[in-house]
């Protein structure tokens, strides 16, 4: 993004890339349909970038949602909004919508660059880049990093760049894991987490529909709907994603974080212990449940799990659980397993225009800066809003 603006100013540019391919998470980001950008009010779009929602939300302002929807008509390809209010291209696919932008990019004079990896500054301040004939080094009028976080590194997003920065005074948050899974905590002795028996049985199954419910460190009580997948160790997918930032933030700050889980969020409580106090007669409590509430495999597997004998054959404990089923989670699952990261350069180290303040002439855009947001279009739009924003501020600079 940044590239198309500079090279539509007439600016020379050369794109280097360490992978064969430019765009590679781009594309992994279509592989169950490209969330482009999310078309909800903008006020309430810009606010999902909660703690950064102040630096963000001029960047965003010039580059809107619509405006990313009206640019990507402009290379042929068609958008729609879904259920969900998420934007997707009418293919859902974004192979054609990166060859037509690449198509355009090479037309308009941009050189690329491929399997040139990044190595940091030599000593007399020139880029160093390993590629397949050896070390080069190159030295810019000006530079834009959009290095990513890092995750996914397998894709080029690793946070190589993280030592290099930091060891030129760049005002770095550290790098932590988001829109990721996490591990449970052990429910009962011996065990590290889930048992043999719901692992085996549950492991990569869906619970819905569910209601999650979470009061982060700072007191602040959230509740939402949605589904999400049991895994071997833990939790994952959308509602866990929806709440990851402030259940890492919690473990950070305390070693551990419970959720409480609504096993049933169309029934009232008053509902449910009315069913959980009619007599069940000889029928088994799994039985009953499943009669009378539709409880039934993963869903009552985790009340086995969490629940004592004792607790399970009362009333009102089984009603109450029912309701706000409590899971401690101890830790998010590896970066390199999350959909994006947390941390970064921040904001307060570069300029308004996204240049480094101890490193003049070098700019930062993406995922690379120290915001984070939902799933649903957001990191998406956020990347090319701030691609957009450094570019105007390259123009700046080379102009001054």
């Amino acid at each position: 993004m940044a590239a198309e603006v500079l090279s539509a100013q007439g600016i020379a540019v050369d794109l280097y890339d360490s992978m064969p391919s430019v765009g590679r998470k781009f594309l992994l980001a279509g592989r169950g349909g490209l969330n482009l950008t999310h078309a909800e009010a903008l006020p309430r779009f810009i606010s999902r970038f909660a703690e950064r929602e102040a630096a963000l939300s001029p960047l965003i302002h010039a580059f809107t949602p619509e405006d990313l929807r009206a640019w990507a008509q402009g290379l042929g390809i068609d958008t729609f909004v879904g259920t969900s209010n998420r934007v997707f291209p009418t293919d859902m696919k974004a192979a054609p919508l990166l060859r037509a932008w690449l198509h355009r990019l090479r037309e308009a004079g941009v050189r690329f660059h491929m399997r040139h990896r990044w190595l940091g500054w030599n000593g007399a301040g020139a880029m160093r880049f390993d590629t397949p004939e050896g070390e080069v080094a190159v030295t810019p009028q000006a530079t834009l990093l959009a290095l990513g976080g890092g995750s996914w590194s397998r894709l080029g997003s690793n946070g190589a760049w993280y030592p290099w920065l930091q060891a030129r005074g760049v005002d770095l948050a550290p790098l932590q894991a988001a829109n990721c899974g996490f591990d449970v905590a052990p429910i009962g002795a011996g065990r590290s987490g889930w048992s043999d028996f719901l692992r085996q049985k549950f492991a990569g199954q869906p619970i819905k529909p569910v209601a999650l419910q979470f009061t982060d460190q700072h007191g602040h009580t959230r509740r939402q709907q949605g589904e999400f997948v049991l895994t071997d160790t833990g939790v994952e997918g959308s509602l866990i994603y929806a709440f990851s930032a402030a259940i890492r933030e919690q473990i950070n700050a305390q070693g551990a974080a419970t959720i409480h889980l609504d096993l049933l969020p169309s029934h009232t409580a008053d509902q449910v212990l009315a069913e959980t106090s009619r007599p069940k007669g000889p029928r088994s409590l799994s039985t009953h449940l499943k009669s009378r509430l539709g409880i039934q495999g993963l869903k009552m597997a985790l009340l086995h799990e969490v629940l004592s004998a004792e607790q399970l054959a009362d009333a009102a404990q089984l009603a109450q659980a029912i309701k706000a089923l409590p899971i401690t989670l101890k830790a998010p699952r590896p970066m390199d397993e999350a959909i994006s990261t947390a941390g970064g350069v921040r904001f307060e180290g570069m300029t308004e225009q996204l240049m480094l303040k101890n490193a003049p002439g070098v700019f930062c855009a993406g995922e690379m800066l120290d915001w984070e947001a939902p799933t649903g279009g957001y990191l998406l739009t956020a990347s090319m809003a701030t691609g957009r924003h450094a570019a105007q501020g390259v123009l700046a600079y080379l102009k001054s």
